[in-house]
Protein backbone atom coordinates (compact mmCIF):
# COMPACT_ATOMS: atom_id res chain seq x y z
CA UNK A 1 0.00 0.00 0.00
CA UNK A 2 1.08 3.54 -0.69
CA UNK A 3 2.83 4.92 2.45
CA UNK A 4 0.91 8.22 2.27
CA UNK A 5 -2.40 6.37 2.08
CA UNK A 6 -1.40 4.17 5.02
CA UNK A 7 -0.46 7.24 7.05
CA UNK A 8 -3.85 8.84 6.38
CA UNK A 9 -5.72 5.64 7.28
CA UNK A 10 -3.76 5.32 10.53
CA UNK A 11 -4.58 8.92 11.47
CA UNK A 12 -8.25 8.32 10.71
CA UNK A 13 -8.27 5.20 12.91
CA UNK A 14 -6.62 7.12 15.78
CA UNK A 15 -9.14 9.92 15.37
CA UNK A 16 -12.10 7.52 15.51
CA UNK A 17 -10.65 5.86 18.59
CA UNK A 18 -10.32 9.21 20.36
CA UNK A 19 -13.80 10.35 19.26
CA UNK A 20 -15.35 7.41 21.13
CA UNK A 21 -14.21 9.07 24.36
CA UNK A 22 -14.23 12.81 23.59
CA UNK A 23 -17.69 14.42 23.56
CA UNK A 24 -18.59 18.11 23.47
CA UNK A 25 -21.53 19.70 25.28
CA UNK A 26 -22.97 23.24 25.08
CA UNK A 27 -21.19 24.14 28.35
CA UNK A 28 -17.91 22.52 27.32
CA UNK A 29 -17.67 22.15 23.52
CA UNK A 30 -15.14 20.02 21.67
CA UNK A 31 -12.24 21.94 20.12
CA UNK A 32 -11.46 20.02 16.95
CA UNK A 33 -8.25 20.59 14.95
CA UNK A 34 -7.51 19.65 11.34
CA UNK A 35 -4.06 20.14 9.92
CA UNK A 36 -3.38 20.19 6.20
CA UNK A 37 -0.01 20.74 4.58
CA UNK A 38 -0.60 24.47 4.14
CA UNK A 39 -3.25 25.46 6.67
CA UNK A 40 -4.76 24.75 10.10
CA UNK A 41 -8.50 24.59 10.77
CA UNK A 42 -10.32 24.50 14.11
CA UNK A 43 -13.93 24.22 15.24
CA UNK A 44 -15.88 24.43 18.46
CA UNK A 45 -18.51 21.68 18.25
CA UNK A 46 -21.55 20.89 20.40
CA UNK A 47 -21.98 17.13 19.91
CA UNK A 48 -25.34 17.01 21.72
CA UNK A 49 -27.06 19.10 19.06
CA UNK A 50 -24.56 18.23 16.31
CA UNK A 51 -23.78 21.86 15.57
CA UNK A 52 -20.60 23.80 15.00
CA UNK A 53 -20.59 26.79 17.33
CA UNK A 54 -17.62 28.50 15.70
CA UNK A 55 -14.95 27.75 13.16
CA UNK A 56 -11.70 29.48 12.36
CA UNK A 57 -8.78 28.74 10.06
CA UNK A 58 -5.62 30.28 8.72
CA UNK A 59 -7.70 31.14 5.65
CA UNK A 60 -10.06 33.39 7.65
CA UNK A 61 -9.71 37.09 6.77
CA UNK A 62 -8.96 38.26 10.33
CA UNK A 63 -6.28 35.59 10.78
CA UNK A 64 -4.89 36.06 7.28
CA UNK A 65 -3.92 39.66 8.02
CA UNK A 66 -2.07 38.73 11.21
CA UNK A 67 0.18 36.02 9.74
CA UNK A 68 2.83 35.79 7.06
CA UNK A 69 3.01 32.05 6.35
CA UNK A 70 -0.17 30.07 7.13
CA UNK A 71 1.59 26.71 7.45
CA UNK A 72 3.97 27.24 10.37
CA UNK A 73 3.93 27.22 14.18
CA UNK A 74 3.70 31.02 14.42
CA UNK A 75 0.47 30.95 12.42
CA UNK A 76 -0.86 28.12 14.62
CA UNK A 77 -0.13 30.22 17.72
CA UNK A 78 -1.90 33.23 16.26
CA UNK A 79 -4.90 31.06 15.35
CA UNK A 80 -5.06 29.64 18.88
CA UNK A 81 -4.92 33.09 20.46
CA UNK A 82 -7.67 34.46 18.18
CA UNK A 83 -9.84 31.40 18.78
CA UNK A 84 -9.54 31.87 22.55
CA UNK A 85 -10.56 35.53 22.25
CA UNK A 86 -13.61 34.71 20.12
CA UNK A 87 -14.62 31.82 22.37
CA UNK A 88 -14.48 34.09 25.42
CA UNK A 89 -16.74 36.58 23.60
CA UNK A 90 -19.22 33.72 23.06
CA UNK A 91 -19.06 32.84 26.74
CA UNK A 92 -17.02 29.66 26.37
CA UNK A 93 -14.18 29.33 28.87
CA UNK A 94 -13.65 25.56 28.99
CA UNK A 95 -13.30 23.11 26.08
CA UNK A 96 -12.38 19.51 25.41
CA UNK A 97 -9.38 19.30 23.07
CA UNK A 98 -9.67 16.90 20.13
CA UNK A 99 -6.31 16.75 18.36
CA UNK A 100 -7.80 14.87 15.42
CA UNK A 101 -5.49 11.86 15.53
CA UNK A 102 -2.38 14.02 15.15
CA UNK A 103 0.58 13.90 17.52
CA UNK A 104 0.61 16.61 20.17
CA UNK A 105 3.64 18.12 18.50
CA UNK A 106 4.56 21.05 16.26
CA UNK A 107 1.64 23.10 14.94
CA UNK A 108 -0.98 21.25 16.99
CA UNK A 109 0.99 21.84 20.20
CA UNK A 110 1.61 25.52 19.33
CA UNK A 111 -2.11 26.00 18.66
CA UNK A 112 -3.15 24.34 21.94
CA UNK A 113 -0.65 26.25 24.07
CA UNK A 114 -1.67 29.58 22.53
CA UNK A 115 -5.35 28.80 23.16
CA UNK A 116 -4.51 28.03 26.81
CA UNK A 117 -2.57 31.28 27.14
CA UNK A 118 -5.56 33.07 25.63
CA UNK A 119 -7.71 31.86 28.50
CA UNK A 120 -9.30 28.58 27.39
CA UNK A 121 -9.19 25.78 29.94
CA UNK A 122 -8.71 22.19 28.77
Amino acid sequence: MNPNKMKALSRKARHERVRKKVFGTPDRPRLNVFRSLKHLYCQLVDDLSGKTLMSLSTLSPDVRGAIKNPGNKDAAGTLGRLLAEKAKEMGVSSVIFDRGGYKYHGRVKAFAEAARKGGLAF
